[in-house]
């Protein structure tokens, strides 16, 4: 989502809040309690799970409240990101001005607002990263002279290809500067 005049382009950046994270976050849940409940009835001798064999809880048992525990960790780790919006900003270019200011939520403490503030004049480039195969990845990156490149879309955007030239030529347009592509 973005918005624009002639002087200023505000670019809105989504974090973490997207149905995906949310999705994932709650399988892993509900199967590591599911792995949790079933080392813990092993430990007791009782059968929680009606339709399930009964294990042992040495070796099984005590692997599969491994894995529970460790889902629940990594579980809460998401619902946290998820809760906290990491990775959520905006973007904004302001001719008027003659400022660019990257703002990104990041993880509680003492870097939790991070905020970035260049000036448009030392703006060398905007530069796109493309690389095609299994694991694609293409990101649209902002070059500063002596700060080097900062990133402007995620790296887990899937854009398409047309999509990320557009971007870039619109931006490199608006900010009058050259596009680069390696």
């Amino acid at each position: 989502m973005s918005w624009r005049s002639d002087l200023i382009w505000i670019e809105l950046i989504a974090g973490s809040r997207k149905p995906s994270n949310v999705c994932w976050a709650f399988i892993l849940f509900l199967g590591s309690l599911g792995f949790l409940l079933v080392g813990t009835s092993s430990y007791l001798g009782r059968n929680f799970i009606p339709s399930s064999q009964q294990i042992i809880f040495f070796p099984q048992g005590i692997v599969m409240s491994f894995y529970g525990i460790a889902g629940l960790f990594i579980s809460s780790y998401l619902w946290c990101t998820i809760l906290w919006n990491v990775g959520s900003g905006y973007d904004r270019f302001d001719i008027k001005e003659g400022i660019v200011c990257i703002f990104r939520w990041g993880f509680p403490g003492k870097n939790r607002r991070i905020f970035l503030r260049f000036l448009m004049k030392d703006i060398q480039s905007i530069s796109i990263e493309v690389k095609e195969g299994i694991y694609a990845r293409r990101v649209l990156y902002m070059k500063i002279r002596g700060q080097g490149s900062i990133p402007l879309t995620r790296t887990d955007e899937n854009l398409t290809l047309r999509e990320i030239e557009q971007k870039a030529a619109e931006l490199a347009y608006f900010l009058r500067v050259p596009i680069e592509v390696f």
